[in-house]
């Protein structure tokens, strides 16, 4: 049933007649009664007693009940199209985001919550994986936003620096010899196997930092997603550089994090790529992420 017909039928059955229903739609009267007959064909019910006295139309029982029920229906259009004439734009759609490991996620999580809200119609898919997919995939238009770990090469996208920080450390097994102590040297990674990030930049950040060519630690494996590399270490394989807090070390996890002396830090920043076009969703996204940073500065 289309909105048109019921209110062709609702006009004529208040007015009782289909010459002054023609005439008030400004519609002809053979246009009038053929709408009318075609919808009581699409329901399989008469609608009019025809042909009473003063050629008034009444409504027949089944009539009756559809008036009522058209009277609500074009109701609630109506309501719906001046609630939607009034109300934001409403907005939708995908984000793909690409993100290295990084406890910082939790901002983003927080950042989509707070838009799920008011946007519903929001739908984010998250891609994991380190600085070099991620950057492949930005620039290939695979993902709307990135989130890269530095010094990975951020000057090439836009960008936000996000508030926070990751600590790089060593995660070993509880009752290894290095975890009594509370901070990690470059000494005490001599000689151990070792188990590092694939990744160029990571290697050349940790080389600046024990002051030597780190290629001449004993490099066990090299991981692209640090779990993997925790079962490693889980099973007494090596010691494993990686950022704190991604790996669950409490309770009765058999692995524990040590951070590094002197401390090593890597900023992080939420990047897109220059002159990209962004859906309404995407646009909205940004200017919340730049909120919330605004109120976790504020704190």
């Amino acid at each position: 049933m289309e909105l048109r017909v019921l209110k062709y039928f609702v006009t004529a059955a208040k007015e009782e007649s289909i010459t002054k229903a023609a005439e008030f739609l400004h519609i002809t009267q053979p246009t009038l009664s053929r709408q009318i007959i075609e919808l009581e064909n699409e329901l399989g019910a008469k609608l009019f007693e025809r042909g009473g006295r003063n050629k008034k139309i009444i409504l027949t029982n089944e009539g009756i009940l559809l008036k009522k029920r058209a009277e609500e229906i074009l109701a609630l259009a109506e309501k719906t199209r001046t609630e939607l004439s009034n109300t934001k734009e409403i907005i939708g759609g995908d984000i793909y985001i690409g993100s290295g490991e990084t406890e910082s996620i939790s901002l983003i999580a927080k950042t989509a919550k707070k838009l799920q809200i008011d946007y519903p119609n929001i739908r984010y898919h998250l891609f994991s994986g380190n600085a070099d997919d991620v950057t492949e995939r930005l620039e290939n238009g695979l993902l709307d936003f990135g989130i890269l770990i530095e010094p990975a090469d951020i000057e090439k996208f836009n960008f936000i620096r996000l508030p926070s920080y990751d600590t790089w450390g060593l995660l070993m097994l509880k009752n290894s010899h290095l975890a009594e102590k509370e901070y990690i040297s470059p000494e005490d990674l001599k000689d151990i196997p070792l188990i590092v990030s694939r990744q160029s930049f990571v290697q050349n950040e940790l080389s600046g930092w024990c002051g030597f060519d780190f290629s001449a630690f004993n490099i066990a494996a090299t991981y692209n997603l640090i779990y993997n590399a925790s079962v490693m270490v889980s099973h007494g394989f090596g010691y494993a550089l990686c950022l704190d807090k991604l790996i669950n070390t409490a309770g009765n996890s058999p692995l524990c994090f040590r951070p590094l002396n002197p401390q090593l830090k890597s900023n992080l920043a939420f990047v897109w790529k220059k002159n990209q076009f962004f859906s309404s969703a995407g646009k909205k996204f940004i200017e919340a992420l730049k909120n919330e940073i605004a109120l976790k500065d504020s704190l």
